[in-house]
């Protein structure tokens, strides 16, 4: 609904005042490059739940009044607000890059409503049936060479257009197609890169919501809401990557993470006993593959019951377990459920009843639905004393040894039908409704955990969540959810992860070899590899399914896992770096080709391809019985990591690539920073570094802390520059020194060459 004629404006310090014959709207500015456009009066708005805190910064903003309407200047951006609500964007130069369509809205196939009702009574799905009306939606101009990337993990290709999705956390067990409308998480962000423009819009809204990418229409693109504001953010950049690092400014950024979390996770639901457990812990161990972290699943507790441990299938005596399972190296995670018990004498049930902290009916009595458990409650996450409860509960986890919290079900999930849309909710000091909180109810049960562990233990919190909503980055690692063992799951992993990465979750994965139905020897050789250039290294698999460990697929597969399990370790300084790079600029550790290489067509629609970080490509194959592949390297020179060959970019080649082999290649001028061969992270001190050397041009940083706490937030850090010349000489030096322990030895090592050692 337009809004009529703008009849008056104030400007209050960086926000423009409007009033329009239909209503009031503001438009703010944060920051040269950040607008938000909000359509309501002030004192209706309700807090963001994904940003926090003050981000609005002096800028010396300039106004006019035209006959096309009101004009607003930032230095980098343009505003112009006119008659009917409607908000175009310009660049410095006063270019157009992002404005409202003015058009008539047209279908590209037009069916009447008798049809429509024809369609659902038979069971069709349109992407017209089913859609509620919005309480608002936004219409953009869309280029012909407009590109759309992130909306979280949403199915399908990289580029998003000419696809339309839902904003609506959904626990779907089937498997995963391209047509998937919604899936666990939802990030109302997306990032739009044009052929002479690059700009991200965040729609910062909690009910169900919709984004049609060009599906209607050839000439526009439309989100909307189905309650609430308008309420949305114009990011400008010159680059995808200042785009992201703006959207992440906004929202946050996923803290560096402990350096045992980077390496490898065994995971099953169906480790149901002590033996069970320790029969993986020595597999691991036995076959030589390095490995970290033992998920436990809801098997452990007793009863399904959360914060209670299964006495009898650990001999009355978990906790010794744990300390056994630590001295080999093990960290255990285990998974937590929102859903508590209804049962008369549990104490987490009772003490949420006593202090009213789970959500409620209308008519103001608990709320009972069913999950694992049985009937169960489900607390209040948006209560700000529910999370302080639920955060302090840790504690009965953290005295077991638990060194990590898994959160799942938390779309919310529930067997006796979705959660009614009225079902009572709190918002921080005012009550809400499910149809508000849902899409929010697994990022505020990840702030709890987050916040509860980082207080009880002082580490830096690993908490892995399946739903989430824009933000959640700051409190949780998260995965893709169930995913199935098919290959076409597989060749979906690189974009959606991807696309994750592009939506401000860096730290992500999917369940290497698949959840649901039952893997193949040749299935999860081609997982592994694209699993180990991951940055959650998680192996996963649901009861009922084959088992996924790699030695029970034979010598040959074994060999295989082993190898790029032993290559992600070799790696994990890099993947460090990355993580410690992502938090300073909201860059993600997996990236799509087209985020450095945003003109090169290839690279924009490149599904099958990623790049970690700036300096290494991965092209795994993704397809069944395949011995070899196409590869595309961009602009550069590249070296072939396994045989040093040097490729000129932009190329095409055809890479051999028998069961064994995942083509990887590697830009010249790079420095790799390594470690040696260990079983877990810190089998062995952490006291040699060694920089595999590619010959040109380049230089790198690299950052050395003690990857367990916060530290080195207070400066307690060190941080090397390299740097490498075209004939492979290398020269560093220490920018900062503030880390107690740092390496004892540094390591140049050239392809084809004796290693050396570099002296700072």
């Amino acid at each position: 609904m337009r809004l009529g004629n703008l009849i008056n404006y104030e400007i209050k310090n960086q926000t423009a005042v409007l009033e329009f014959q239909g209503g009031e709207a503001q438009v703010e500015v944060l920051t040269p490059a950040i607008i938000n456009v909000y359509q309501g009066k002030p004192e209706e708005r309700i807090p963001s739940k994904a940003i926090e805190g003050e981000k609005s910064v002096p800028v010396d903003i300039r106004t006019e009044k035209k006959e096309d309407g009101l004009w607003i200047h930032t230095g980098e951006v343009s505003v112009r607000v006119s008659d009917g609500f409607y908000v175009d964007f310009f660049d410095k130069d006063g270019a157009e890059t992002c404005a409202d369509f003015r058009g008539e809205r047209r279908q590209l196939q037009r069916v009447s409503d008798e049809f429509l009702r024809l369609l659902e009574e038979e069971g069709h799905q349109s992407s017209l049936t089913g859609r509620r009306e919005c309480a608002f939606d936004v219409v953009k101009k869309m280029d012909r060479s407009s590109h759309f990337y992130g909306l979280g993990d949403k199915t399908g290709f990289m580029d998003k257009r000419h696809y339309d999705y839902e904003m609506w956390n959904t626990d779907n067990p089937d498997p995963q197609m391209d047509n998937f409308k919604a899936l666990y998480k939802s990030i109302p962000f997306f990032i739009t890169l044009t052929d002479s423009h690059v700009y991200g819009i965040f729609m910062d809204n909690t009910y169900k919501s919709y984004f049609n990418m060009g599906q209607e229409s050839e000439e526009y693109y439309w989100f909307g809401a189905e309650g609430g504001k308008l309420d949305y953010y114009y990011i400008a950049g010159g680059s995808m990557a200042e785009v992201l690092e703006g959207y992440t400014y906004l929202t946050g950024r996923c803290p560096l993470p402990q350096r045992w979390t980077l390496g490898y996770h065994q995971s099953r639901w169906g480790y149901m006993t002590l033996e069970d457990v320790e029969e993986i812990a020595s597999g691991m161990r036995e076959n030589d593959i390095p490995c970290d972290v033992i998920h436990f699943d809801i098997d452990y507790m007793q009863d399904y019951k959360v914060f209670t441990w299964n006495q009898e299938r650990y001999r009355n005596d978990p906790d010794a377990f744990l300390r056994q399972l630590a001295e080999k190296g093990f960290k255990v995670v285990t998974i937590n459920d929102p859903g508590v018990k209804k049962e008369e004498g549990y104490y987490v049930y009772e003490e949420g009843v006593e202090n009213g902290f789970f959500a409620k009916t209308p008519e103001g009595e608990t709320y009972i639905n069913a999950v694992w458990p049985g009937d169960a409650a489900f607390p209040d996450f948006g209560n700000p004393a529910v999370r302080q409860w639920w955060g302090d509960k840790q504690q009965f986890l953290l005295d077991r040894g638990v060194r990590g919290i898994w959160n799942d079900m938390n779309e919310p999930a529930s067997f006796r039908g979705p959660l009614p849309e009225d079902v009572v909710f709190t918002d921080e000091d005012r009550q809400s409704t499910h149809a508000e909180m849902h899409n929010v109810y697994g990022h505020y049960m990840a702030k709890a955990t987050y916040e509860g562990l980082k207080k009880l233990d002082g580490r830096r919190p690993f908490v892995i969540t399946r739903a989430c909503y824009a933000g959640t980055q700051k409190y949780a690692t998260a995965w893709t959810g169930d995913n199935h063992s098919l290959w076409a799951h597989l060749q979906m992993a690189i974009p959606q992860l991807c696309n994750l990465g592009l939506s401000g979750m860096p730290f992500v994965g999917t369940d290497i070899g698949g959840f649901g139905s039952d893997t193949t020897p040749e299935l999860l050789a081609r997982w592994i590899q694209v699993g180990c250039f991951s940055p959650l290294f998680r192996n996963h698999a649901a009861l009922g399914t084959r088992r996924q460990e790699p030695w029970l697929f034979g010598t040959e597969i074994t060999d295989i896992y082993r190898k790029y399990v032993k290559l992600r370790y070799h790696w994990i300084p890099y993947f460090y770096d990355l993580f410690y790079e992502e938090e300073k600029t909201g860059a993600p550790v997996m990236r799509p080709l087209v985020f450095h290489y945003e003109k090169d067509e290839n690279a924009r629609q490149c599904n099958d391809e990623f790049m970690l970080g700036s300096r290494i490509l991965a092209a795994p194959v993704v397809s069944q019985g395949m011995k070899r592949r196409m590869v595309y390297l961009p602009e550069g020179v590249w070296y072939d990591y396994w045989n040093g060959e040097k490729v000129t970019g932009p190329a095409w080649i055809m890479r051999e690539a028998p069961l064994d082999t995942c083509p990887v290649y590697v830009k010249a001028g790079s420095i790799i920073p390594t470690m040696e061969p260990q079983s877990y992270v810190g089998e062995k001190p952490l006291d040699t570094l060694i920089l595999e050397v590619y010959p040109g041009e380049g230089s790198s940083e690299h950052y050395l802390d003690n990857g367990a706490d916060f530290a080195y937030r207070d400066g307690k850090y060190h941080q090397y520059r390299f740097t490498v010349k075209e004939d492979g000489t290398v020269a560093g030096e220490i920018v900062h020194a503030g880390y107690e322990k740092p390496y004892e030895r540094i390591v140049v090592r050239r392809f084809g060459c004796e290693d050396i050692d570099l002296h700072i």
